[in-house]
């Protein structure tokens, strides 16, 4: 048995599987405390690392492609507070940290793990039911249907319709993408017989995402769903995937762009949307690209 405890949370393995327990440390993130603990078996690994720094480092797990449904949903864009397969070290256990890597590297030696990627899941994504409340709408999943329901900031063309109820049957794809730069993020969900083409400030079938603290939970139901659609191996088609590096600014990053990005998150806090704090945050965030 080789175990390291952090504030961050506590990775214990036991030879044939990694349990990953969030840490209760006010600064672990929303997802991961709403995630949970993982078990992820050695077959669904492909390597494991100890990033050393100054004060502190990081043990971060590399899995087979395909072997995760959040992995798949999410495209790699989790920020890495975000990010469950990492474990934030204080550099007084730089040692049990390698010690515990050695464990788990032997462990794929001896087995005969292939890196290669999967055809299926091997980990069972989010438990169900899963559903979060961020940017203009809330998203629940019970393993059958998505619903999808407005607040009082969703567009009045899209709240028109009301609240949305789609059945799994009926999704061929996830789009989970965070919000970056000047550029809203979103939740969509690919459905049989719709183009999906409309903006999500006005696709019926996305929640738009403005940037902060609760966007992540989103990620949870998309990887929910995506459990459950066939695996990209099997349908013959990859997840889809932004092509603009992360961070990346989105075309028309100008003076304007940024003067309309304040005056909206301006709306946003008068509208109460915004804490004064995330505001603030915001706020600054603009500022210091002008």
């Amino acid at each position: 048995m080789a175990e390291i405890i952090q504030k961050d949370g506590t990775w214990t393995f036991d030879g044939e599987a990694l349990r990953l327990t969030p840490g209760r440390d006010k600064n672990v993130s929303l997802l991961r405390r709403e995630l949970g603990e993982l078990v992820i078996p050695c077959g669904a690994l492909t390597g494991v690392s100890v990033e050393q720094g100054r004060k502190a480092g990081r043990l971060r797990l590399r899995l087979r492609d395909g072997a995760d449904p959040l992995t798949q949903a999410t495209g790699g864009r989790l920020a890495e507070a975000d990010d469950p397969y990492q474990l934030t070290v204080s550099s007084d256990r730089f040692g049990v940290a390698e010690y515990v890597a050695d464990e788990v590297r032997n462990a794929l030696l001896l087995e005969g793990v292939s890196p290669e990627p999967v055809t299926g899941y091997l980990l069972p994504g989010p438990a169900l039911p899963v559903s979060a409340a961020a940017g203009d709408g809330s998203a629940s999943f019970d393993g059958e249907r998505v619903r999808l329901e407005w607040n009082w900031k969703t567009e009045d063309a899209k709240a028109a319709g009301g609240p949305r109820t789609i059945p799994v049957a009926d999704i061929t794809g996830v789009e989970w993408q965070p919000a970056a730069g000047l550029e809203n993020g979103h939740l969509r969900f690919l459905v049989r017989g719709t183009p999906g083409t409309a903006p999500p400030k006005y696709d019926p079938n996305a929640v738009e995402l403005w940037g902060f603290k609760r966007d992540p939970l989103m990620a949870l139901v998309a990887a929910a769903v995506q459990a459950r659609l066939p695996h990209p191996a099997t349908a013959g088609a990859d997840a889809p995937q932004d092509p603009r590096p992360l961070g990346e600014a989105p075309a028309g990053d100008d003076h304007d762009a940024l003067l309309r990005r304040l005056r909206e998150l301006g709306e946003l806090h008068r509208d109460g949307v915004l804490t004064e704090e995330e505001f603030t945050l915001a706020k600054q965030a603009v500022l210091r690209r002008m």
